[in-house]
């Protein structure tokens, strides 16, 4: 019989690669006032580990396909690593709009944003990292419910950054980047809170 695919493993592989992603974002949007050269190299950065993660969501693929056992539902191990996957192409897209926008300034907003993604994002970690266990149940709900509040945050906080965007920026091209950069943002928030709804049906399907 071939041998039961190390899903976990890779599972948690991938989140490590997002945790990094969206330190790199942080980073990035903190830079961009001050350091040109910087900002590139959080680009690259980020750059590097969804070009990893693409090859773990690969190799998850080809174990999927091979393997005669597996610890969840085949449909369910699908769905978990192509929606991380989703978290740090959305990440990338955010670094690479900047970098086609041709962004010099960055707005407090948007610095926001990208923490409350990056604390996300480490939630997911954590709740990947629990998942091999259902004994692990109530913790990783509450992680999944602490995911679902940041997004309503993130929600919040785009809202509130269109609005003076709309009310306080004169320059349309400006207006149009930011409003674009906010957007993708809130959507890393999005993505991950699409992960823990996949994660709360395991569990609550396996518990």
């Amino acid at each position: 019989m071939p041998q039961e695919g190390k899903f976990f493993d890779l599972f948690n592989a991938h989140a490590e690669q997002i945790v990094l992603g969206s330190h790199a974002l942080v980073t990035l949007m903190s830079v961009l006032n001050d350091s040109d050269k910087e900002a590139a190299e959080q680009c690259a950065i980020i750059d590097a580990v969804e070009n990893c993660a693409d090859g773990i969501t690969h190799e998850t693929m080809r174990q999927l396909h091979k393997s005669f056992i597996t610890p969840l539902d085949r449909e369910e191990i699908h769905q978990l690593i192509t929606s991380l996957d989703d978290i740090l192409d959305l990440i990338q897209d955010v670094a690479h709009t900047v970098t086609l926008y041709n962004v010099r300034r960055i707005t407090s907003e948007a610095i926001n944003l990208s923490e409350i993604c990056r604390s996300c994002c480490e939630r997911v970690r954590s709740a990947v990292a629990l998942l091999p266990s259902m004994d692990n149940g109530v913790e990783i709900l509450k992680l999944c419910q602490e995911i679902d509040q940041l997004e309503s945050v993130a929600d919040r906080e785009m809202r509130a950054a269109m609005s003076r965007l709309f009310r306080e920026e004169p320059e349309v091209r400006e207006l149009i980047k930011f409003r674009a950069i906010y957007e993708l943002l809130e959507g890393v928030t999005d993505r991950c809170d699409d992960v823990a709804n996949i994660i709360e049906g395991i569990v609550l399907e396996n518990s």
